[in-house]
Order: C-alpha cells, then sequence, then structure tokens
C-alpha cells in the first residue's frame, strides 16, 4: 500500500529519478518513487538505452577512478584520450545551434564527472565502449566522438543497479502507481494525486519531484507539437512516457520552455513495433550509416552520411528519414566496410537485404525504384575521393565530389559483394519540450517565480535541448539534475514544516 504521506515524492522510476531520490534521501528524509508502469516494464527510456554516459575526463586516471577494473593490457592498447569541459561546451553549443541555456548546459558540463563519480559510490558499475565508439587502427584502439564510458549492462543494468541502490537507502517504490495530478494551493505543491491498484488517493509531501519522461509515446501530443506525420513514428522507448509529469506541471502554472517542437529521433528497425520492446531494448537501432549510403523510396539519396560522426547526427537524422517519401530508407553498404556494422545489425528481427551484384540488390529494395537507386549507387561510386585513405576514427576527409548531395567523410565505394542494405524508418526516443527549472532544479512558473515544493529532471525539462543533441547527454543530464533535483528536495523537505 502507499504511504499516506512522506517528505519527498519521486514520479518516475528512470535514471534521472532514481538520481532524485537517490540523492533526497541522502538528507534522512522519507522517499517514495511512483512508478506507472509495471514492475516488469519499469525504468521509462533509461532501461531501453544502450547506457552510453557523455562526461568530462582529462585523462585515464579519471577513467579508471570510474572503471577501477581496467585492465593494463586494455589503458596499453588504447587511445582514451580526453574529453575536457571546452571539448563539451563546443559540443552543446554546436549541435543545438547555441540555443541549448547557458545556465543548464554550465551545471550538465562541469558537474558530469562528479556526478558519475557519486553513481559510482552508490554502486552503479561503468565500462568502456568497446566496440560502438572505438575501432581498431593499426593494433590499437581509439576512442572517437567524446563518448567513452557506458552503464554496465546498459540501460537495463543502469536500472538494475539504481534499483538496488534505492533498496540499500530504504527508498520506497510503487510499482503501477501513476500520478494523476498535483495537489498544491498558494503556499506551493503539498502532494500528489495516485491512481494505485484501480483506486485513486492522495499522497501528502513536502516535496514532489518530477521526473517521468517527456511525450514521445503520445500520438496526438507528438503531432499537435512535432507537427504533420509524427503519429506515424515509432517510439523506441516506453509505451509509458505521455507527457503526464510534464502536464501535472503545466496544470498548476509552470512554464513551458525549451524545443516544443524538436526532440531526439533517429533511424529504426522499418518494422519494429509501435513501441520498444525490451526483449530487444535498443538494437532496433541502425547507426552505421556513416560507412554506407542512405537511399530513400526515389532511389535517390538525401543526406550527407559522413556529415560529423555519428554521435553528432544520429539524434536529428529521424526527423529527415521521416519526411522521406513513406517515411523510410534503405541503408547500403559492401563488403569492406560491413565488419564496422555494429552489433545491432546481426539481430534476428531485422529488415534486411544481401545479394552478390548491385543489380540484384535494389531489386530487393521494397518499396525503391530499382532503376533510379542504381544509378545513384553508381553515381556515388564514381564521385568518391578514393585518394584519401579511409579512417574510421577520425574525421577522415575522404568524401565526394560534384554530388548534389555531398558525403563529407568516410566515403567508400560500393562494389565489392557482397552488399547488405538495411531498412529503417523513424524512431523518437524523447522530446525537448518541457518546463523551465533554475539551477536548483526548481521548476518556474509563468510569471518567472518559484513554484515552493517543485522539482524536475530528465526528459520533462525543457531548454537544454533543442534540434539535436551529442550522443549519450540524455543520460548525463539526467543523472546531473536528478541529482540537484533530489538534493534539492531533500534540503527543503528536511527544514519544511
Amino acid at each position: 500500500m502507499l504511504p499516506d504521506t512522506c517528505d519527498v515524492v519521486v514520479v518516475g522510476a528512470g535514471n534521472a529519478a532514481f538520481c532524485a531520490a537517490l540523492a533526497a534521501a541522502e538528507h534522512d528524509v522519507s522517499v517514495l518513487v511512483l512508478e506507472r508502469a509495471p514492475e516488469s516494464e519499469a525504468g521509462g527510456n533509461s532501461r531501453f538505452t544502450a547506457g552510453a554516459m557523455r562526461c568530462v575526463y582529462d585523462g585515464v586516471d579519471d577513467l579508471k577512478a570510474l572503471m577501477p577494473d581496467l585492465t593494463d593490457d586494455e589503458i596499453r592498447n588504447t587511445d582514451f584520450g580526453s574529453y575536457t569541459e571546452d571539448k563539451f561546451f563546443d559540443d552543446m553549443g554546436r549541435v543545438t545551434e547555441y540555443r541549448a541555456d547557458p545556465d543548464l548546459t554550465e551545471l550538465l558540463v562541469r558537474r558530469s564527472r562528479e556526478t558519475m563519480r557519486w553513481m559510482r559510490q552508490k554502486g552503479v558499475r561503468f565500462a568502456p565502449i568497446y566496440g560502438r565508439q572505438a575501432f581498431k587502427v593499426d593494433g590499437r584502439f581509439k576512442f572517437w566522438g567524446g563518448l567513452t564510458v557506458e552503464a554496465w549492462g546498459g540501460g537495463p543494468g543502469l536500472v538494475a543497479a539504481l534499483t538496488e541502490a534505492a533498496g540499500r537507502a530504504r527508498i520506497t517504490v510503487a510499482y503501477e502507481a501513476r500520478g494523476l495530478s498535483l495537489i498544491a494551493d498558494d503556499d506551493g505543491v503539498t502532494g500528489v494525486r495516485v491512481r494505485h491498484a484501480g483506486r485513486t488517493r492522495d499522497v501528502s509531501a513536502k516535496c514532489v519531484v518530477l521526473a517521468a519522461g517527456g511525450f514521445e509515446a503520445n500520438a496526438e501530443w507528438r503531432t499537435r507539437y512535432l507537427g504533420p506525420g509524427w503519429d506515424l513514428a515509432k517510439v523506441r522507448g516506453s509505451r509509458f512516457n505521455t507527457g503526464d509529469g510534464i502536464r501535472m506541471a503545466l496544470d498548476i502554472g509552470a512554464q513551458p520552455t525549451g524545443n516544443w517542437s524538436g526532440c531526439h529521433a533517429v533511424g529504426w528497425d522499418r518494422n519494429a513495433p509501435e513501441f520498444g520492446d525490451l526483449s530487444v531494448g535498443d538494437n532496433f537501432q541502425k547507426h552505421s550509416y556513416p560507412w554506407g549510403i542512405m537511399i530513400n523510396a526515389g532511389g535517390e539519396r538525401f543526406v550527407d552520411e559522413g556529415a560529423d560522426f555519428r554521435n553528432y547526427t544520429y539524434a536529428k537524422y529521424g526527423r529527415v528519414i521521416l519526411s522521406q517519401p513513406g517515411q523510410f530508407a534503405w541503408q547500403v553498404f559492401d563488403n569492406k566496410v560491413l565488419h564496422l556494422l555494429r552489433d545491432e545489425y546481426r539481430i534476428k528481427r531485422v529488415t534486411k537485404a544481401r545479394a552478390d551484384t548491385l543489380e540484384e540488390l535494389v531489386g530487393r529494395l521494397d518499396d525503391v525504384a530499382p532503376e533510379r537507386a542504381l544509378a545513384t549507387i553508381r553515381a556515388y561510386n564514381a564521385a568518391v575521393q578514393t585518394d584519401v585513405p579511409f579512417n574510421p576514427n577520425v574525421k577522415d576527409g575522404r568524401g565526394t565530389s560534384a554530388l548534389g548531395v555531398p558525403k563529407s567523410n568516410w566515403a567508400n565505394t560500393i562494389d565489392e559483394p557482397p552488399f547488405e542494405a538495411y531498412a529503417v524508418t523513424c524512431g523518437i526516443t524523447f522530446t525537448f519540450g518541457g518546463v523551465k527549472i533554475d539551477t536548483d532544479a526548481r521548476v518556474i512558473d509563468t510569471e518567472g517565480a518559484v513554484i515552493p515544493g517543485l522539482y524536475a529532471a530528465g526528459e520533462m525539462v525543457g531548454g537544454l535541448f533543442y534540434f539535436n543533441y551529442p550522443g549519450g547527454t540524455g543520460l548525463m543530464a539526467g543523472s546531473v539534475f536528478g541529482k540537484i533535483a533530489g538534493s534539492s528536495a531533500g534540503r527543503c523537505a528536511a527544514q519544511r514544516p
């Protein structure tokens, strides 16, 4: 049964929510986590991720503090490089077209390292992202794109570790407990109305942290805010992220902010289910497009697949795919790069074509004009600057010439059989619009004032991402602002009568 009262109530049970709950519990207050999903589907979008977390590190010593089981051989055979605060700031500014809220961005960057160490102290384990973020060249791995660390066991491992930490901290987690509305008066928020076990009841609280995700699983809201056609997008993650937390906050006067018409959207298997499938997790994604080309139903290329590292383009290319005829595309590769394809290309539930000639391949691309596709591939092959060396670990400048849609890096001719192609559509991960918070994660109302007793974190916070985002920043932001929100709520609850 739910308690009638609790010092701090956290709405949500993903990465941001659990970081908030754990930080609040450090202030010796009682904490209740409300999870809308049943326990078998709990964890929000965090559970569907691959677990990558973008954080500042100055060198291998910082990484060893997070991953003490790094071996001497791994360190000797790997160029981990560094990812400085300045580089993180540059990436955030560049990919969001300098619209990201400067105060929130500063917190995200400057607290990323200490937050990761705090999570490690709570029992979360981390590992280097070999395979997805480093390729072996001349006998040595080199990490690229500023993304080096992931949670052990990916998103499921992260959620499991945080859930175990919550148990050790005596935090109560209620499953199938949907927050319906906030209880609030002129003095601020005093609790949450909850639907649990078929009954509606009120839980009084001194402070409430909302960390219930965005509205990506709400087709009506997607169409309303993202625009026509977005009702057709696949949902990569939780079917329960329908905007409840945002709605609850807006209903009591919270200020909406951020890129409400924007979202994180990627290339996702064309025949994936409408919502995420935990048995497959993140493996419906198809992120090796920089090594090949993408062709739409008209048989045309439509985007520069090598514009930048995958980390800086994948979150916006889903939108581009959604805008193509039929809302799909085919990614095409040849034998030269098949060994570079990520593990997600090798799962059983994949929409794939394979052939020993290009003529056969284009004939097997469902719903594509084959003659035009063949002409596009041949024109692309003729334009590749084969005199420039190919190197997947750096932006190698191996591009094309005289094409209407260029490829700026990693351009390889598609001429060595066997040939493979993979059908993708748009998979939406999370929405960028949300509620406004200050640097203590307090929710701000439409008059610019703090709503007493109300805090927010995670994907329902607006103002941090616009148009795009650097890979791994979503989980990192959830952890940073979850910790801030929980600490603020815990301090407030300890002092509030």
